[in-house]
């Protein structure tokens, strides 16, 4: 029992930071809605509405391959959640810069540095735990979308 409790505290706990992680991002940004509003937007912007259940959701997963990546305690595992953290600083950045500072060109810059360091975790992940790696594949797309969105959105205004 003590080892089931422990392990669904870590899961938690690996949720908690990766929620967090978005959450310090739109804590750093003030008027995220109203400077979103004013932007001239292409065809395939989402509503805004639909970010906050998307993130949720992926947060979610991100903490979930990272705790399995964790309950693991292989060596090969350290590295790779090295790798989870270096993502994750730079998710956590991405708001800030694009929302806070209003720069959809260095923002473009973060989410550039993003996307290789999210295939270098999901290819260390896989090493460690496949499951994992998998769980790491939709947050991918979505920030894969996210930069045509960002680069779009950066062109138009």
């Amino acid at each position: 029992m003590k080892r089931v409790l422990i392990g669904a505290a870590r899961l938690l706990v690996s949720i908690a930071i990766c929620q967090l992680a978005g959450a310090v991002g739109l804590a750093a940004s003030r008027d995220t809605e109203r400077y979103y509003a004013k932007l001239e937007k292409p065809s395939i912007a989402p509503p805004p509405a639909v970010f906050g259940p998307v993130w949720t959701v992926l947060y979610t997963m991100m903490g979930t391959a990272a705790f399995l990546v964790w309950r693991q305690k292989k060596a090969d595992g350290a590295k790779a959640l090295k790798l989870f953290g270096a993502q994750l600083a730079l998710n956590a950045a991405w708001t800030p810069v694009f929302f806070g500072l209003k720069k959809p060109g260095l923002a473009l810059i973060v989410i550039g540095a993003l996307l290789p360091a999210i295939i270098a975790t999901i290819a260390a992940f896989w090493v460690v735990s496949i499951p994992a790696a998998l769980l790491l594949v939709p947050y991918l797309l979505w920030v894969g979308f996210a930069s045509v969105l960002n680069f779009e959105l950066w062109r138009r205004n």
